[in-house]
């Protein structure tokens, strides 16, 4: 499972409901909102997971990977940017396909203004995804599953009009192509193995949507990847879309998927 969960700290209950109703093997956190000195370890470990690997901040950022199966941690990563802003966290299992890296990305939002001449922070957004692009290259013939807030939805059905979004940030052309190269370095999209890419399908509803279903302008801003040599055995997937109505929520919905490993 993965989700932008928007503070573990506040929605650890919410984990909680979500744990006990889905128990995932593995989960993904994005934007936890927490130092390292303050995670929440007995609370989560009292969810059943023991194994944790996590990397915070104070207030902003920071991602964890929870599991009920050993792993071993995977630091070989760089610092993004040189930034050290707690966006980036994986391990490697062992499985009966061998060793799987699992890679867990909390990509920068990019701000409001999709011009890297006067919005530094989507400069920084390009350039961490064209950092990342050319790192995983040679990097994904081995298998892989790569999660997270990718903060991009890349195709015409990932948002609720393509037309009105083109320059919006999280859809716009300059987003697109770099994630599609990042993609292409050896990733499929797991997601829409399920879902054709001439449907809609969204993980993300803004908090200014009173009326979310009504309205259902949603993006797909969350993804699963997965390489060639994991691409069989993807079994299912959930995208749970009732927890955008449990109070005091994240804007994000979890993503479930089921891999036979």
């Amino acid at each position: 499972m993965t989700w932008n969960i928007n503070s573990l700290r506040l929605r650890l209950p919410l984990l909680s409901r979500l744990t006990d109703a889905i128990a995932p093997d593995i989960v993904c956190l994005q934007e936890t909102k927490v130092p390292d000195d303050l995670f929440p370890l007995k609370g989560v470990r009292d969810l059943g997971y023991e194994h944790v690997h996590f990397r915070g901040m104070k207030s902003y950022n920071g991602v964890a990977i929870l599991s009920r199966i050993p792993f071993v941690q995977n630091d070989r990563a760089p610092d993004w940017c040189g930034k050290g802003d707690c966006r980036h966290v994986a391990v490697t299992l062992d499985t009966k396909i061998g060793p799987v890296d699992l890679h867990n990305f909390y990509v920068p939002a990019g701000g409001d203004i999709p011009d890297v001449t006067v919005n530094p922070k989507f400069a920084h957004k390009l350039a961490f995804v064209e950092e990342a692009t050319g790192w995983f290259q040679g990097h994904t013939d081995k298998p892989a599953i790569l999660v997270g807030d990718l903060n991009i939805a890349p195709l015409e059905h990932d948002v609720w009009s393509h037309k009105q979004l083109l320059n919006v940030v999280s859809h716009t052309p300059p987003e697109v192509e770099r994630l599609d190269a990042w993609m292409d370095t050896g990733f499929h999209d797991a997601m829409r193995h399920f879902v054709p890419a001439d449907q809609k399908l969204y993980t993300w509803w803004s908090y200014r949507n009173r009326d979310w279903r009504a309205s259902n302008r949603g993006r797909r801003l969350d993804h699963i990847w997965a390489t060639k040599p994991v691409m069989p055995t993807v079994k299912a997937m959930n995208i749970v879309q009732d927890a955008r109505d449990w109070e005091t929520t994240s804007d994000h919905v979890p993503v479930v998927m089921e891999f036979d490993l």
